[in-house]
Order: structure tokens, then sequence, then C-alpha cells
């Protein structure tokens, strides 16, 4: 049976072993960090393309995109790498570009989101709604104002969501650290009463 794995752990824990070498060995020496060789780029390159491949993010048009962000993600990252904790830079690696695909998606609605909200503001749509003349076209018409319309809701849903965690965990941030100052001042105030009997 043929192997069917596209990146060779193994050599990729080797190559990245000597590349922390040369990144340490740079730091020491005050000078900027090492290029990385072109095995690592293609191991880059082959499990981005690999997990691009994945049928979560197949249907994506601007998967180039993508892919040349994890890129940039692995080799900004790839001093990180710490050989002594883990011997699997494949999962290491994997991980990063699964973030940056992420990312990416998170950046393109988020443009897509300003598109549709600026055409859905200027009436553009409304004025393609009251044009159409033909009930063929009208149907197409009614169904692409729907997605837009659909789209721009669930995008603001979900960022008010979002928002409202961000707030919830700043406030228990709040009344963590209000807790912290209650009990330094009661332990203040009860060392002053010490103090006062003393």
């Amino acid at each position: 049976m043929p192997n069917t794995d596209y990146v060779n752990n193994a050599l990729m824990l080797k190559e990245m072993v000597r590349y922390k070498k040369l990144c340490l060995l740079a730091k020491r020496e005050h000078s900027p960090r090492p290029s990385i060789n072109d095995y690592l780029g293609s191991c880059f390159l082959q499990i981005a393309l690999h997990l691009s491949r994945k049928p979560c993010f197949v249907g994506y048009t601007f998967r180039e995109e993508m892919m040349s962000d994890a890129v940039e993600n692995c080799v900004q990252y790839a001093s990180n790498f710490n050989p002594l904790k883990s011997k699997n830079p494949f999962a290491y690696f994997t991980q990063i570009i699964y973030y940056a695909f992420l990312r990416r998606i998170a950046r393109e609605k988020k443009l897509l989101y300003v598109k549709y909200k600026a055409t859905e503001n200027s009436g553009v749509l409304d004025t393609m709604m009251g044009l159409v003349t033909d009930p063929s076209q009208g149907a197409l018409s009614v169904n692409l104002y729907e997605n837009i319309t659909h789209f721009i809701n669930e995008y603001e849903v979900k960022r008010a969501e979002r928002l409202g965690r961000e707030q919830k965990q700043k406030r228990k941030k709040l009344k963590a650290v209000g807790k912290k100052s209650t009990l330094k001042s009661n332990t203040t105030r009860r060392t002053l009463k010490f103090l006062e009997k003393a």
C-alpha cells in the first residue's frame, strides 16, 4: 500500500529543529531571524492546500487568499515551534493554518456585510425590485434581496452576541479586580484597627 502522507512529519521535525537552532543563534548574535528553507515552505503550502480542500473550506471563493494568509502565518510563527514540547510540527502548523483560514473567512464576511449594508442603505435593491417587470426575473431579484437581507440580519445578530460575550467578560474582570481591592481595603482597615488597639 503506497504512503499517502503528503508531509513527512519526521523530516519536517528534523528541519524545524535545524531552523530553531539557527533562530537561537541569530538571536544570540542580535542578527535578523533566518529565512525558512524550501522544504519547510513546501510543507506549509501542502498543509494549507490539503486543509483548504476539506468540506468546510472548499466552497469559499477566496481560498487562495486563505492559503496565502496561512502560509504567511506559518512563516511568521515558525520560530515559536518548540521541539522540546512537541514532536509533531505537522499538528502545530495545521492549527496555525486552520485559525488563519477562520480569520480570513471572518474578514471576508465583514467586507461582504459592509458591501451589502451599503447596497441596502443606498436603496439600489428597492429600486431594482421596482424595475423588474418580467415575473421570471422578479423571482431571482426577490431571492437576491432575501439572501442579502438574511445575511445582514444574521451577521448583525452574531456581532451583537459576540459583543455581549466580550462585555460580560469585561464585567467579570472588573468584579474580580473590585473584589481584590475590597479585600485589600478590608485587610488594611483591620490592620489599622489592630495597630490602633495595640
